[in-house]
């Protein structure tokens, strides 16, 4: 019988690398953007084209300034009915949302995650120093968590 003599071997523990949990991972940086002085008749377009249902409002220096959604635009629809006048010649300025909840780059994504929750919001806008650097929707925030590895963030 044949006996080894090398004792117990002890395996070192493999060390899980750190994943990065933080919002600017897992944002949509090219996003379609509008101006004020758009028409709502062009945003209506834009988003059927693209098949989205809003974006971030821009000012000349890439300011943010609000937020419109299809459901901006079906208020101006809607309008035009009273009047019986299907008119969408109205401006992006006059039927966005100026008030506009945004979050940091920094944030983490579980955070983003109760934020949604709680606000009842389907994307956020990301500012870094008062730009507009990207959005994240609550897609990207699943997405994010389905490529995440257990116990490593």
């Amino acid at each position: 019988m044949v006996k080894s003599f090398q004792g117990v071997r002890q395996v070192k523990p493999v060390k899980a690398q750190p994943q990065d949990i933080s919002v600017d991972n897992y944002m949509s940086r090219q996003l379609i953007t509008f101006s004020p002085d758009d028409t709502m008749d062009k945003v209506i377009k834009v988003l059927l084209d693209k098949k989205i249902a809003g974006g971030p409002v821009v000012d000349e220096n890439k300011q943010l300034v609000g937020v419109i959604s299809e459901g901006d635009c079906l208020k101006e629809v809607v309008k035009g009915k009273y009047n019986n006048t299907p008119s969408l010649s109205g401006r992006v300025s006059d039927h966005m949302s100026k008030e506009v909840k945004t979050v940091p780059p920094e944030m983490n994504i579980f955070e983003v995650a109760q934020l949604f929750l709680t606000m009842k919001l389907r994307r956020f806008p990301v500012l870094k120093e008062g730009k507009l650097v990207g959005q994240i929707s609550q897609k990207d925030v699943m997405r994010a968590v389905q490529k995440l590895k257990n116990a490593t963030w």
